[in-house]
C-alpha cells in the first residue's frame, strides 16, 4: 500500500475510538433513563405505599372518585397514575377497566423502559465488537508494513499493534461495566414491577367496593 492508503486507514483507524466513545456515551445515557424512571415510578417503600392506598381507599370505597382523583393529582408514580386510568374509565365496569390498566401499563411504562434497555444491551455487545474490529484493522496495517518494506522500525509496528490491543481492552472495559448495571438495572425493574403489582393489587380491591357502592347510591 502507498502512503495515502496507509493515511486513510489511519483515519478509519481513528475513527473506531469515536464509535466506542458514541456508543459508550448512548449506553451511559440509557443507564441513567432507566435508573431515573424506575426510580420516579415506584414508592421508595412497600410502607410508604401502603400508607397512600389506605388514605386513597377512603375515597373511593365510597364511591367519591372525583376526590379520589384530586387526591392523586399531581403524582406521576405509576400505581397513582393506573389508578387515576381505572378510576376515569369507572364506565366500563370492573373488568375492563382492570384489563384496560394493566394493558397501559404494559405498553407505555415496562414497554418505554424496555426500549431504554436495548440501548444498554447495544452498548455491551457492540463495544467488543468494534474492539475486534479495531484489533483487526490494526493488525492488518502492521502486517502490510512488514510486508511492503525491505525494514520497519519496531516502534513503528509497535504503534499499529498498540492500536489493536488498546481498541479491544476499550471495548471490554466499557461492556464489563455495563453488564453489572444492566444486571442491577433489572433487579431495580423487577422490584418496581412487584411494587407496582402490589399496590394495583390492592388498589382493584377497594375499587371494586367502590363501584359497587357509587352503583347502589345511583340505583
Amino acid at each position: 500500500m502507498n502512503i495515502t492508503e496507509w493515511g486513510l486507514m489511519d483515519w478509519v483507524n481513528n475513527s473506531i475510538y469515536l464509535f466506542q466513545g458514541i456508543v459508550a456515551l448512548w449506553g451511559l445515557y440509557c443507564v441513567i433513563v432507566v435508573w431515573s424512571r424506575t426510580g420516579s415510578l415506584r414508592f421508595r417503600t412497600f410502607d410508604e405505599q401502603n400508607q397512600f392506598l389506605d388514605a386513597l381507599a377512603e375515597p373511593v370505597v365510597r364511591g367519591d372518585f372525583d376526590a379520589a382523583m384530586q387526591f392523586c393529582e399531581g403524582d406521576q408514580r405509576a400505581v397513582v397514575q393506573m389508578g387515576i386510568l381505572a378510576m376515569v374509565n369507572r364506565k366500563l365496569g370492573f373488568s375492563k377497566a382492570k384489563a384496560l390498566v394493566m394493558e397501559t401499563f404494559q405498553r407505555d411504562v415496562l414497554s418505554d423502559i424496555e426500549h431504554r434497555l436495548v440501548g444498554v444491551s447495544m452498548a455491551i455487545k457492540t463495544e467488543p465488537m468494534l474492539g475486534l474490529l479495531g484489533t483487526v484493522l490494526g493488525m492488518m496495517q502492521a502486517f502490510g508494513k512488514l510486508a511492503g518494506a525491505e525494514s520497519v522500525k519496531p516502534e513503528v509496528l509497535a504503534s499499529d499493534i498498540s492500536f489493536a490491543l488498546v481498541t479491544t481492552a476499550v471495548g471490554l472495559a466499557v461492556s464489563i461495566p455495563y453488564m453489572f448495571l444492566m444486571a442491577k438495572i433489572n433487579v431495580r425493574i423487577r422490584k418496581m414491577e412487584e411494587m407496582v403489582g402490589a399496590g394495583m393489587g390492592k388498589f382493584f380491591e377497594f375499587f371494586q367496593q367502590g363501584l359497587a357502592n357509587a352503583g347502589r347510591r345511583a340505583a
